[in-house]
């Protein structure tokens, strides 16, 4: 064939494709799938995974990291308390008396007071209601649920003292002397059993802002325990071991006290206790307590005991001093000057 045919040839050929094409309709549905095909060959086996790989270990590991920790905080308080069984289905209690409330309020960033409804199935305080447990799944989890500082309820004052804010949660006071008020005469003050400021009122007594300071002519001042001490409720009752007992840490007592023993540094407690004495003592004799300690709530005649402002404020001072629990320690010069001026106004 001769080269001229060829080419004619092939032009023809293209010109048909082009034609075919153009007249092709639209794709059709795909067919079914078919069979699979055989297997590949098995590739190589990758590198065998081991515990050192897992997060988890940087908690969970052949140490006595967390079997330490939890032995300890079963000897506190926070730990062996039965409180949260009573308490921690009442709405007004819930944030304190039961973990699981706590950490989720704290999440919320609400005070206690804030908290809508009691915990239907109520804990007490656990890991998991201080440190964030297994968001992270390593050893960041035991970063603290929160380390803001806290504005206080009652007073409005605000303490910030480091990783222990956290405790500031709670250990405050729920009630002030003016929640006391007389409904029928504004200056003076009903006494009730409960004519205190609640229990664990720590950062009241820290900061020196209990509302008996102005009746009784007490410049309410921050004690040392509390500008001086890193981190403050933890430095003092955990320290650098971070003991989850919480009882204060004489090892920590001795980088501003050098030659304390024990708590009663210089005798300071001793002489503190002698005077609760004294006051205890000047509150029978006026009438307003029972030996045991407990208030007289009503007069002879049935009526009920109603006190002016200093007077009430000694009787307040005498519980606070149980509420707080140190014997003077976290405040001793604010302590000292409110039995002193609590039994000038006895006199």
């Amino acid at each position: 064939m001769s080269t001229k045919k060829l080419l004619v040839l092939l032009g023809v050929l293209i010109a048909a494709t082009f034609l075919i094409t153009a007249c092709a309709g639209a794709q059709g549905e795909p067919g079914p799938a078919g069979s699979a095909g055989p297997a590949g060959p098995q590739g190589e086996p990758g590198p065998a995974a081991s515990a050192t790989d897992l997060t988890c270990t940087e908690c969970h590991n052949d140490t006595a990291l967390i079997s330490s920790k939890r032995a300890s905080w079963q000897e506190s308080l926070h730990g062996s308390g039965t409180a949260f069984i009573e308490e921690g289905g009442n709405q007004s209690c819930a944030f304190c008396h039961s973990g699981a409330t706590f950490s989720a309020s704290v999440a919320k960033g609400l005070a206690f007071n804030a908290v809508e409804s009691g915990d239907a199935n109520p804990t007490h305080q656990d890991c998991r209601t201080c440190h964030q447990i297994h968001t992270s799944y390593t050893s960041a989890d035991w970063a603290l649920e929160t380390d803001a500082a806290v504005t206080t309820v009652t007073s409005g004052a605000t303490f910030d003292g480091g990783s222990g804010n956290l405790c500031a949660n709670c250990h405050q006071a729920r009630r002030y002397m003016a929640n006391f008020v007389d409904k029928t005469d504004p200056t003076k003050y009903a006494v009730t059993t409960r004519f205190n400021t609640h229990y664990s009122v720590q950062v009241d007594t820290l900061m020196g802002t209990i509302d008996v300071n102005t009746p009784l002519g007490v410049d309410g001042k921050p004690g040392g325990h509390y500008s001086m001490v890193e981190n403050t409720c933890v430095g003092c009752h955990m320290g650098e071991a971070d003991n989850h007992r919480f009882e204060p840490q004489i090892s920590t007592c001795v980088t501003c006290h050098a030659d304390a023993e024990n708590y009663d540094v210089n005798g300071a407690v001793t002489a503190f206790e002698e005077k609760v004495t004294q006051l205890h003592d000047a509150l029978v004799a006026k009438g307003l307590i029972n030996e045991d300690g407990t208030n007289i709530v009503k007069n002879a005649d049935g009526s009920p005991v109603l006190l002016d402002a200093p007077q009430a404020s000694a009787l307040f001072v005498y519980h606070l001093i149980e509420e707080d629990g140190s014997n003077s320690v976290h405040n001793p010069n604010y302590f000292n000057a409110l039995v002193d001026a609590s039994l000038e106004a006895l006199k």
